[in-house]
């Protein structure tokens, strides 16, 4: 079998149309979906970047490898002691890569990650790695060349594994100025309104409306701030001209496909590391939290057996390996969280599970309930940001996330409570049981690495005294802004929230 992978990095899919978006972001995509499965429920299970890609390539949650931080003890993969062999593609542990090449297929990786984030054990089993150089700040149009090239020489071959891994999408929004405004003059998205932008600015928080991440003071397409929708115009026609320059590279690989004759039987799949929130919780051009717009991704399968249709059932993104390697013919590793969704792929059958438990490790320290249509949020660490312990929504009636019914709703917050409760009890028990991904040998097994992100201080990229935030000089910002009401819980929490639960659902002030 032929594979190609598409990695789209902080890709969301309500703003691909065959999600539904209005603007004509991503004809390629939608042309893929269109004749083959959209999946409309399919989560990372760990966020962002490191913990994503860590949980996808080897099948496995970050409760189980430990890595769910981008620095720190959590950002390495806990070793296996005794049971490690000479190399490691020889047990259950073993990569998606290492499962297809086991099955007889040539194996690449055509992205700069490994090299951005340290991650070594992301190339594992890949037969070759083709790094773009310049550590996710490329544009399509440097990725393509280099995947042009692989197709040439193994386009015709029988079977291979492709992933190819574009970035643009991902802020800073420098799509080559030459390529032109595709959405100048087009209608933007309604949401959010200039009301809901008045409360954000006089908020606060990193990357938020008022702090958004600027990456370059001289980039045309990203304002300093976004405090009009004028602002939110301008910043949201970056981010999706980024999906459609993408778009267009995608087509340049459908069509090499083409010319090679392999088209019609190569298994093309759209994905993503994860999503991006636009303004949902005051957060704008990053992958901070544990929420829908953060943790849902796309997934768009297309090629021989396909069954055409939309599977709405609950997925995770570790659940695609196994798919995967059972569609390849191979055999599916003994220690993967994932199970396989094959059957949705190529009968129809529905075989989602019953609600997900998602998590955010490097920006603040949250996990997420997914199911029915709420989403419950718990905050441990809220990364310099207004979030409160918990939160619940309804996606079916508040897609952005706006009206917290935590107080209104306690039922369904204890509902989502013990859910979470149950998810991560299951999940430290397989460590004391050795079942599925879990390492029993690691001297801190079973220790949650949510509570030893914690003990270090926080997430990587969102606790207070390291070179990324000063508490003193932003709390200084707050009060030249005008913002000093929120000076004094940043000084004093530092990210820390309180986890007086029964109090904030009975309506008292946690924070006092």
């Amino acid at each position: 079998m032929r594979i190609l992978v598409i990695d789209c990095d902080s890709l969301r899919p309500d703003h691909l149309g065959c999600y539904g978006y209005h603007r004509e972001t991503s004809p390629t995509i939608d042309s893929l979906a269109e004749n083959g499965r959209r999946f409309t429920n399919y989560y990372v299970s760990d966020a962002p970047c490191l913990p994503s890609r860590t949980a996808f390539f080897g099948s496995r949650f970050g409760i189980h490898s430990g890595v769910i931080n981008h620095g720190g003890v959590n950002a390495e993969l806990r070793h296996r002691g005794h049971r490690r062999n000479t190399n490691t593609s020889t047990d259950g542990y073993r990569s998606l890569p290492t499962a297809l090449r086991d099955a007889g297929h040539e194996t690449a990786l055509i992205s700069p990650f490994p090299q951005r984030h340290g991650a070594w054990h992301t190339v594992d089993g890949f037969d070759r790695w083709i790094d773009t150089g310049e550590r996710g700040f490329e544009s399509a149009d440097v990725t393509y060349p280099f995947a042009e090239e692989w197709l040439d020489d193994h386009a015709t071959e029988d079977d291979w594994y492709l992933h190819v891994n574009f970035w643009d999408p991902h802020a800073p929004y420098d799509t080559p100025i030459e390529y032109g405004y595709p959405f100048e003059g087009e209608p933007a998205p309604e949401w959010p309104d200039q009301e809901t932008l008045d409360e954000q600015y006089e908020s606060y928080g990193l990357h938020s409306a008022r702090e958004p991440p600027v990456w370059d003071d001289s980039l045309p397409r990203q304002p300093s701030e976004i405090g009009t929708r004028e602002e939110y115009v301008e910043w949201i026609d970056g981010y999706d001209t980024g999906i459609k320059y993408m778009d267009d590279h995608i087509e340049k690989l459908l069509d090499q496909l083409r010319s090679a004759g392999v088209f019609e039987d190569t298994l093309i799949v759209v994905t993503a590391d994860h999503g991006e929130n636009q303004g949902e919780l005051n957060v704008y051009g990053n992958h901070v939290t544990a929420d829908d717009k953060t943790n849902r991704i796309p997934l768009i399968v297309h090629g021989p057996g396909v069954e055409e249709d939309v599977d709405g059932d609950f997925h995770y993104h570790l659940d695609l390996p196994p798919t995967l390697v059972e569609l390849a013919g191979g055999e599916v590793p003994d220690r993967w969280d994932g199970r396989s969704f094959a059957e949705s792929i190529t009968d129809g059958e529905s075989d989602g599970r019953e609600y997900l438990v998602v998590g955010q490790g490097a920006l603040s320290m949250m996990r997420a309930v997914r199911w029915d249509e709420w989403i419950l949020l718990r905050t441990y660490h809220d990364g310099i940001r207004p979030l409160d312990p918990v939160e619940l929504y309804d996606l079916s009636e508040d897609p952005h996330e706006t009206n917290n019914l935590a107080r209104e709703r306690p039922d369904v917050v204890r509902k989502g409570l013990a859910m979470l409760d149950q998810w991560v009890s299951e999940r430290l028990m397989e460590v004391v049981h050795d079942r599925n991904g879990a390492n029993p040998d690691h001297e801190r097994a079973p220790a949650d690495p949510l509570w030893e992100v914690l003990h270090e201080g926080g997430p990587f990229q969102g606790k207070t005294g390291t070179t990324w935030f000063d508490k003193e000089e932003y709390a200084a910002e707050l009060r030249e802004t005008g913002r000093g009401v929120h000076a004094e819980r940043v000084l004093e929490y530092e990210g820390f929230v309180p986890q007086d639960v029964e109090g904030y659902l009975n309506g008292e002030d946690v924070w006092s």
